[in-house]
C-alpha cells in the first residue's frame, strides 16, 4: 500500500476512545472525564476500576458488590495452582505472568471466546454483563497472582499470606508481598499509585489488547497481548531499570547522591536516554508524576530519604541538561522502594493497576468492533525473477 508511513503511529488516531484522555499540551490525564488530579488521593482503586470497566462512578451498594467480585477473582483457580510453581522458578516474572494469565482462562467461568457457539455461527461479542464480570474476575486476580509468583520464587516454598477481607485490594497486596499488614497511610500511598498507572490512553499494551480484541478473540486472550507488549524494555520495566540504576549507584563508594549525579551526568555526555524521563503523550510535566514525586518525599521524610534525594538530584540534572521532565515511571521506583516493593516487581506492579484499563479498552472495543488491521508501505525490492535452485 503507497503513503509515506508514521515510525511507531506517532501522531497517527487509531481508535475512538471514551476511557481515558490525555492533554498533552497542558500535562492533564482524565478517567472517562475525571482530571487525575481529582481522583488521586481521594478516590480508591477500586471506584477507579469500577469507573474505567462500566463507565460511571459506584454507589455504595455498587461498590461493595464490586469489591466483592475482586475479592472472588483473588481465589486462584486449580488449574494455575497445580502449575504456579513450576512456572513462577522457570521464567522471569513478566513472563510467568503471561502464562499463568492465560492458563487461568481455563478455570475461568467466561472463558468462550466472543461469538462461540455450539455449533459454531455467526462471531459476536459478549453481552456487557459478561464482559464486565471477566474484567472484574481480572483485576481481582492480578493482585493475588503478582504475590504468588514473586512467593514462588522467593525458594522456600511458602504461599504469601491469604488476603485480609477487612482490607483493600492495594492493603492486601503489600500484606501479602511484604508479609506484614501495611501502615494506613502506606495502603493510601500504594493505592494511589495504582489509581494513577490504571490506564493511560493508547500505550503500546492497551494498544496491543485491543488489536487482539478487534479479531474476537476472548478477554484473557487479549489480556495476554497486553502482559507481552507490557513486559518489553520500552514499555513497562522502565520503573524496575530505575531503581535498579539507583540502587547500584547508592552501592557505590562515597556520597550516593553525588555518585547518581556522576552516573546521569556520564549518560547525557555519551547522548544516552535517561530511562524514567520523557513521555511521547507529554510536552511538558507528566501529571502523574507531579503527584508521586510528592509521595516519595512523604514516604522519605519518614526515614531514610537518601533515594529520594538521587531522584531529585537526577531530575535537576536532566532538566538542566535536556529539559525534560521525569515520566510516572521515573518517582513510582522510589515509591515502590519506600514501600517495600522489590525492584524486579516493578512491572507486574504496573500490570496490577492497568489491568482495569486494559480490560475497560477490551469491552468497549467489543461493543464496537471493527477488525483493526492498519496499511503498510512496501519497502522491499519488486520485479524480480525466480530462479530455480539447480540454476544458481
Amino acid at each position: 500500500m503507497a503513503g509515506k508511513p508514521s515510525r511507531g503511529l506517532a501522531d497517527v488516531v487509531v481508535a475512538s476512545t471514551a476511557v481515558s484522555d490525555i492533554d498533552g499540551r497542558d500535562g492533564r490525564l482524565s478517567y472517562r472525564g475525571y482530571d487525575i488530579g481529582q481522583l488521586a488521593g481521594t478516590v480508591s482503586f477500586e471506584e477507579v476500576a469500577y469507573l474505567l470497566q462500566r463507565g460511571t462512578p459506584p454507589g455504595p451498594a455498587e461498590l461493595a458488590a464490586y469489591r466483592a467480585e475482586l475479592a472472588a477473582g483473588q481465589d486462584l483457580g486449580p488449574a494455575v495452582r497445580g502449575s504456579l510453581p513450576a512456572v513462577a522458578r522457570a521464567q522471569p516474572p513478566m513472563a510467568a505472568l503471561r502464562t499463568l494469565v492465560s492458563l487461568a482462562s481455563a478455570d475461568d467461568p467466561g472463558t468462550d471466546p466472543p461469538g462461540r457457539t455450539d455449533p459454531p455461527g455467526p462471531a459476536a461479542p459478549p453481552g456487557p454483563a459478561a464482559g464486565r464480570a471477566t474484567a472484574a474476575r481480572l483485576t481481582g486476580q492480578q493482585p493475588a497472582l503478582v504475590a504468588a509468583i514473586h512467593a514462588a520464587r522467593a525458594g522456600d516454598g511458602a504461599p504469601p499470606p491469604g488476603p485480609e477481607p477487612g482490607l483493600g485490594l492495594a492493603a492486601n497486596f503489600l500484606l501479602q508481598v511484604t508479609g506484614r499488614v501495611p501502615a494506613e497511610r502506606s495502603a493510601q500511598i500504594f493505592d494511589t499509585c495504582l489509581v494513577l498507572q490504571a490506564d493511560h490512553l493508547m500505550a503500546a499494551s492497551t494498544f496491543a489488547a485491543r488489536v487482539c480484541a478487534a479479531t474476537l478473540a476472548d478477554m484473557h486472550a487479549a489480556v495476554v497481548a497486553a502482559l507481552a507488549a507490557l513486559s518489553g524494555r520500552l514499555h513497562g520495566s522502565a520503573n524496575e531499570q530505575v531503581m535498579r540504576s539507583l540502587a547500584a549507584a547508592r552501592a557505590a563508594d562515597g556520597d550516593p547522591v553525588a555518585a547518581a549525579a556522576g552516573q546521569v551526568t556520564a549518560q547525557l555526555g555519551r547522548g544516552e536516554p535517561v530511562t524514567g524521563f520523557g513521555h511521547r503523550g507529554y510536552g511538558g510535566p507528566d501529571p502523574r508524576a507531579e503527584l508521586l514525586r510528592e509521595l516519595s518525599a512523604e514516604l522519605a521524610s519518614a526515614g531514610d530519604d537518601t533515594i529520594h534525594r538521587m531522584a531529585a538530584r537526577i531530575e535537576d540534572i536532566v532538566a538542566a541538561e535536556r529539559d525534560l521532565h521525569p515520566n510516572a515511571d521515573f518517582y513510582a521506583a522510589t515509591v515502590y522502594h519506600y514501600l517495600g516493593i522489590p525492584a524486579g516487581l516493578a512491572t507486574p506492579v504496573l500490570s496490577v493497576a492497568r489491568m482495569a484499563g486494559w480490560t475497560a479498552h477490551i469491552i468497549e472495543q467489543h461493543a464496537d468492533n471493527r477488525l483493526i488491521r492498519p496499511g503498510s508501505a512496501y519497502v522491499g525490492e519488486s520485479g524480480l525473477t525466480w530462479i530455480p535452485a539447480a540454476d544458481r
